[in-house]
């Protein structure tokens, strides 16, 4: 480089820039660190917990018996358009014993399953469990939350509630990885505990636990009765509902490596009330 040049570039990158660029590297930074996914972590403990162990007694349940939804507890949730798909009752199924939202491909339209509990069980506080089969393809993803009825009309998670993740399964994070999540404050000021990664050998097979104790003070994730998180952020303090759905990402080429149809598998929901 002649020294010319490098003169011109001296003069242009002058102190005062150079603090100025500096502060927004850090931002941007600080910025990745506060929204990116978490680490996945290993349980807290080899402890394993129980509903019962904690000093709560069953409440409700569902074991999804006979060949369809029971109306008295659930109800297909959002009917119509969602992300690059649409929840049609057509991918939801009651059969064997087991509650079955499908991804299913149909011409050139992608359906999904989802039922909430709204206006049917609405719960504050607790311990909620379900036990299910994952999902097999990287693209659309299993998912069972809690739902505020009123998350967007205010800021204060204490008063119009909060979005409880208890489990997604994004299997493009890894075949052993589950997430967890809480927003609240839909809108331009949304809040979010950022995304909590739970590492469990062989949790894309076969039937799992998962659940989460909801308190006035806390949340708790749980995986086979494992612990792996205590959040103590954007608790809500109001009635919510529960959710059991698949997921469809917003962008067609997280789908490339998705397989239809594939299908998320729940043997039964449970909700536990302190004694």
């Amino acid at each position: 480089m002649s020294s010319v040049i490098k003169n011109r570039l001296c003069r242009a990158f002058k102190p005062s820039f150079m603090k100025a660029f500096l502060h927004f590297v850090l931002f941007i930074l600080s910025f990745t660190l506060c929204f990116a996914q978490r680490p996945a972590q290993p349980p807290m403990s080899q402890e394993r917990f129980t509903p019962k162990k904690l000093g709560y007694k069953l409440f409700w349940e569902d074991n999804f018996k006979g060949n369809q939804l029971d109306p008295k507890k659930w109800a297909v949730r959002g009917v119509g358009p969602r992300a690059l798909g649409f929840v049609s009752p057509e991918a939801v199924e009651v059969k064997d014993g087991f509650l079955k939202l499908h991804a299913l491909q149909k011409g050139d339209s992608i359906l999904i399953g989802a039922v909430g509990t709204q206006g049917l069980l609405m719960m504050k506080y607790g311990y909620f469990e379900c036990r299910a089969q994952l999902q097999k393809s990287p693209g659309v993803w299993a998912a069972f939350w809690i739902q505020s009825p009123d998350i967007s009309k205010g800021e204060d998670p204490g008063v119009y509630g909060a979005e409880i993740d208890i489990f997604e399964f994004f299997k493009k994070l890894g075949l052993d990885i589950v997430s967890h999540n809480v927003h609240w404050a839909y809108g331009p000021n949304q809040k979010t505990t950022r995304g909590m990664q739970s590492y469990l050998k062989g949790v894309s097979e076969g039937f799992h636990t998962f659940a989460l104790e909801w308190t006035p003070e806390k949340y708790t994730f749980f995986i086979d009765g494992y612990k792996f998180y205590e959040v103590t952020m954007g608790i809500s303090q109001i009635e919510e509902y529960l959710i059991l759905s698949m997921e469809l990402p917003s962008e067609k080429n997280d789908l490339r490596n998705t397989v239809y149809p594939d299908v998320f598998i729940v043997d039964y929901v449970k909700v536990y009330k302190k004694k």
